[in-house]
């Protein structure tokens, strides 16, 4: 059973940094696509940065290029989220989440949606105050 355990999150001031881990058990990380996101309150989950394990190819939202940076470790089967300069807009609830992918699928905006995703961890929250 495919399981994604986020942790990392925390309370921190503007300009700030957090690294997110999230670890997978019940596969191996190779070959799936693999994804950040986050929920503020009263917003809808949005995509953050999404990475093809076996390439390493990632996409980023426009918003945190050159913030956030997305990283993985194969032999710990571990996802991280390096996020820098924080501001209080990237306070949220933030989630790993995995898509099988067998073959290397095209480099697109739909990298970023939930609904490309079937699984999910519980989430951990992120806090930045001004």
């Amino acid at each position: 059973q495919v399981q994604l355990v986020e942790s990392g999150g925390g309370s921190v001031q503007a300009g700030g940094s957090l690294r997110l881990s999230c670890a997978a058990s019940g596969y191996t990380v190779s070959s799936y696509l693999m994804g950040w996101f986050r929920q503020a309150p009263g917003k809808e989950r949005e995509g953050v940065v999404a990475i093809y394990t076996n390439s390493g190819v990632t996409y980023y939202v426009d918003f945190v290029k050159g913030r956030f940076t997305i990283s993985q470790d194969n032999a710990k089967n571990t996802l991280y989220l390096q996020m820098d300069s924080l501001n209080p807009e990237d306070t949220g609830m933030y989630y790993c989440a995995a898509d099988r992918r067998e073959e290397h699928p095209p480099v697109s905006w739909w990298w970023l949606l939930p609904t490309s995703y079937n699984y999910w961890g519980q989430g951990t929250q992120v806090t930045v105050s001004s």
